[in-house]
């Protein structure tokens, strides 16, 4: 395997490096307590990658098995203990485990055993700001029609699947 062709041609470096402080208030917070972090947009990043962190409160929660026919994701756990299906069964992942998904490849995550936090990776980078955004607004997708239900997810590729 080699380099990919270069992004930047420029005859020396730029300042174009930019910083997203920890302490920063999240971008979404859900009823359940839920936090999510835009640490990097994929507007932010040319369309290369969007990096997310997640903070789950502690009560159960998160997507059952699910696939993306347009993107790749990646969990790493930062604390706690979560919940990741593999696409065989679910495991424990604990702080400092990682887990890589393929498009097309079945995976989700749930947090069961109270607190957690992990880094949420997907390339190339998709805008699933507006997905976190309308699972958080107005009963989110519990208050949607099946119909709408339907749009939603196929709007911001995912497919569910029977574990």
């Amino acid at each position: 395997m080699s380099y990919p062709p270069p992004l930047y041609t420029g005859p020396s470096g730029e300042k174009s490096a930019w910083v997203r402080p920890g302490a920063d208030e999240p971008d979404v917070v859900y009823p359940n307590g839920n936090r999510v972090h835009y640490l990097a947009r994929g507007a932010a990043t040319g369309g290369l990658f969007g990096l997310y962190r997640w903070e789950f409160a502690g009560p159960p929660s998160g997507p059952g098995s699910h696939f993306h026919r347009t993107i790749s994701e990646s969990f790493y756990v930062l604390e706690g203990t979560v919940t990741i299906f593999d696409g065989d069964s679910w495991v424990k992942a604990r702080s400092g485990d990682f887990l890589h998904v393929p498009p097309g490849g079945l995976h989700g995550f749930r947090n069961e055993d109270g607190p957690a936090s992990m880094l949420l990776h997907f390339a190339p980078g998709a805008p699933r700001e507006a997905y976190f955004e309308g699972l958080a607004q107005d009963g989110g997708i519990a208050a949607m029609s099946e119909e709408e239900q339907a749009e939603f997810m196929a709007a911001h590729d995912n497919f569910w699947q029977k574990d």
